[in-house]
């Protein structure tokens, strides 16, 4: 595949630090030993505001602020407009190029074939699948090399797409995922998309990747879905299996870049390493989520779970903060059902390198450590049950902990 010069676009997030008051009551608030027994603020290095009172803790820790900017109409639309799309019949070895904005209808069972999106870089591209099959050897069923954003929207048709071997990379790109895309990318419809990666990455993006639709089953010998800037999942139903992490979004230069942000949809994990993993942090703000296997089930520098259903599996830690863009690490929960069992050995279920704020939702927990953190560590509200025992506070211990992500686990509190 020829190797174009392309010039990087430049993508502004919503990642911003919020604070956030979450309202409980507690019996008891125990932190380390130069923590106070009060609701204490910790505060990030652009605090966008924070508050405090004597019966809720707040923290200002990186994540979502504006959540309207996130999903836009067109994101969120299950269907195209296809009065002026092209439809396109695919054949075996014959790539095709899509280099003009528009609607394309692309349906046909192939083998060897890449649909290659070369576009302006203001260009928004559709790809609808209506019943599409590639199967290809060492490249990608769809590569996005240049737009401004694309859609790839199912119709309520069945779609499969496998590559069997190794990927060969374009020039200097090292395109390793069965759809690669270096623009900011949309996946939705009413359809199903069956991907197989046997050499690589499921999903790719060097930009945003999201999900608002659609019904997925991702098999892949590395992360099932992975982007560099944000994967922010609004609804649709994901099934994965993955040979290392499921969802991974990391951003080496923007530390406010990176992360994960869920507010809807039914996610089924089965990950061999991680199966959510943020490096500035992780928001889950609604959506079905069951962990079935992990090494960690939920990790990043920052995790604030608001709402949702959370059923949660790990032989490590299950959801664990430990520092990957700074310092100022946090576990915040406020809301949800989150059901953590542990694998049994030196394991947490919640484990922070930092300060870890429980201050509503109903948890429960199996495993012989519940809590471990390095800071703060307050319950502050919800309902917490502890291996079958309802808990009123985060009890002190001395025990060490944490494991392979949790940074060496923490040395204050164990629960």
């Amino acid at each position: 595949m020829k190797n174009k010069n392309l010039k990087s676009l430049s993508i502004i997030t919503v990642a911003a630090l919020l604070s956030v008051a979450a309202v409980g009551c507690s019996n008891a608030q125990v932190g380390s030993e130069n923590a106070t027994a009060t609701a204490t603020t910790q505060t990030a290095t652009s605090t966008v505001s924070s508050t405090t009172s004597s019966t809720a803790t707040s923290t200002s820790k990186a994540s979502v602020q504006d959540k309207s900017d996130l999903f836009s109409d067109r994101d969120l639309e299950q269907s195209a407009d296809l009065a002026t799309a092209t439809p396109m019949k695919l054949e075996s070895n014959q790539d095709v190029t899509l280099n003009t904005e528009g609607i394309y209808v692309l349906s046909g069972e192939v083998e060897n074939v890449t649909v290659v999106v070369d576009a302006a870089e203001d260009a928004k591209v559709q790809i609808v699948l209506d019943g599409v099959s590639i199967t290809n050897e060492d490249s990608p069923a769809i590569y996005v090399k240049a737009a401004d954003k694309v859609f790839v929207t199912s119709t309520g048709s069945k779609n499969h797409m496998e590559v069997s071997g190794s990927y060969v990379a374009d020039g200097d790109t090292n395109v390793d995922a069965v759809i690669f895309s270096k623009a900011d990318m949309t996946l939705n419809g009413t359809g199903t998309l069956d991907i197989v990666s046997q050499k690589g990455n499921g999903i790719s993006s060097k930009d945003d990747l999201k999900i608002t639709g659609g019904v997925y089953t991702i098999q892949s010998s590395a992360d099932a879905i992975e982007a560099n800037d944000a994967i922010l999942i609004n609804d649709g139903t994901i099934t994965i299996d993955s040979d290392k992490d499921a969802l991974h979004s990391e951003n080496d230069e923007d530390p406010s870049k990176g992360y994960i942000y869920i507010e809807g949809g039914t996610l089924t994990i089965n990950a061999a390493d991680d199966a959510i993993r943020g490096n500035s942090f992780v928001q889950i703000d609604g959506g079905i989520i069951n962990i079935k296997t992990s090494e960690e089930g939920i990790e990043a520098n920052n995790i604030k779970i608001n709402d949702g259903q959370i059923t949660l599996y790990a032989n490590n830690d299950g959801i664990n903060a430990s520092s990957k863009v700074n310092s100022d690490v946090s576990i915040e929960v406020n809301g949800g059902t989150i059901d953590v069992s542990m694998a049994s050995g030196d394991t947490d279920a919640f484990d922070s390198n930092g300060d870890l704020y429980i201050n509503g939702g109903t948890i429960n927990v199996k495993a012989a450590s519940a809590f471990d953190s390095d800071g703060t560590a307050q319950l502050n509200g919800g309902n917490v049950t502890v291996n079958g025992e309802k808990i009123t506070q985060i009890t002190q211990s001395r025990g060490g902990g944490g494991g392979r992500g949790g940074a060496g686990g923490g040395k204050g509190m164990r629960q």
